[in-house]
């Protein structure tokens, strides 16, 4: 049984994880310890004091672990292992965390950032188990994909592959990824608060009243709420979540074209509301896509869960050992 540590570096928190492998597509989550993501040093030296404690109270042996796997927002550089000033990390500037880690308990050690490490965990232990050609969206606060290409992640030339929510969809529209109309201005948390505000702000301007959400109350709006709407039947939050599933199936339909998939495995908002995007998505994708290459592509949700950070750092961990034993 191969054992596996983990490292998942968040903007607000940062978790060690234990896990072991079973068979090569399932994985166990042993053991955790999470605390807050602060300044570097400071970090970094929890990051140690949490692994520390994580290897001595599972009675573990540093030669009885297989690797080590971070995931880390980007940008960062995952064949040099340094992270790269990540907005959501202030003053992580080109730290070799790779080198660090793997140093101190002499194991190895590798990065990736959390869209390319969570589709190694949907890839390896979810939704997309036995395929050989994936793609993993995100789809929470914005939009990031990971890419899974004849058997192996595809990171690019510079780590840069996958950032599919810059792509732009319209010349008008929310704004994501500092690109208004962009594929994650459409399909994001973020973008969905965008286009909610703009429709309440529409209607109160016309003298009509939103039950769900006072006038006061349009800049606190979430995507959430809207989806919470949406399930309720309201015509408003319905038309926002159509707007947003429509341009989800134009984006899916690029990349089919392009990528020619097997599966593309969806996460956090289309994994919790597929009944409200799935069917519009599916009339799009007949209407855009080639249809060779839809046919055998499916559209799966995440199948991690909330727990998906976890298994995306430990994936990283299993997929060096098999890069490595092979």
């Amino acid at each position: 049984m191969k054992k596996f540590l983990g490292i998942d570096i968040g903007g607000t928190k940062t978790a060690v994880i234990y896990a072991c492998e079973k068979d090569e597509n399932a994985i166990d989550i042993v053991d955790k310890l999470q605390f807050k993501t602060t300044k570097v040093e400071e970090t970094i030296k929890n990051i140690f004091t949490n692994l520390d404690a994580v290897i001595e109270r599972n009675g573990l042996k540093t030669d009885e672990i297989t690797a080590i796997g971070i995931s880390c927002g980007g940008p960062l550089d995952s064949k040099r292992g340094v992270v790269m000033s990540p907005p959501n990390l202030p003053d992580w500037n080109n730290i070799p965390i790779v080198d660090m880690v793997g140093g101190r308990y002499s194991l190895p050690c590798a990065i990736q950032n959390d869209a390319n490490a969570c589709a190694v965990a949907e890839w390896k232990f979810g939704a997309g188990v036995g395929t050989r050609n994936m793609i993993f969206l995100t789809f929470g606060t914005g939009l990031g994909a990971g890419l899974i290409l004849n058997g192996e992640l595809y990171s690019g030339t510079n780590d840069n592959a996958g950032e599919v929510g810059h792509i732009r969809l319209s010349k008008f529209g929310p704004v994501g990824y500092g690109k208004q109309g962009s594929f994650e201005g459409f399909v994001s948390g973020g973008g969905i608060a965008q286009m909610a505000r703009a429709v309440l702000t529409e209607q109160y301007q016309q003298g009509k009243n939103v039950p769900w959400c006072p006038f006061d109350q349009i800049d606190l709006i979430t995507a959430q709420t809207v989806a919470e709407q949406a399930c309720k039947n309201d015509d408003l939050a319905r038309k926002i979540i159509i707007t947003s599933a429509t341009y989800l199936g134009k984006g899916l339909s690029i990349l089919i074209d392009i990528l020619n998939p097997e599966c593309i495995v969806i996460g956090s908002i289309y994994a919790r509301n597929m009944e409200l995007f799935y069917p519009v998505v599916e009339k799009v994708l007949i209407e855009e896509t080639l249809n060779n290459s839809l046919e055998v592509c499916q559209i799966k949700p995440a199948k991690l869960g909330e727990n998906i950070g976890d298994y995306a750092a430990v994936s990283i961990a299993s997929n060096l050992a098999n890069k490595i034993i092979r």
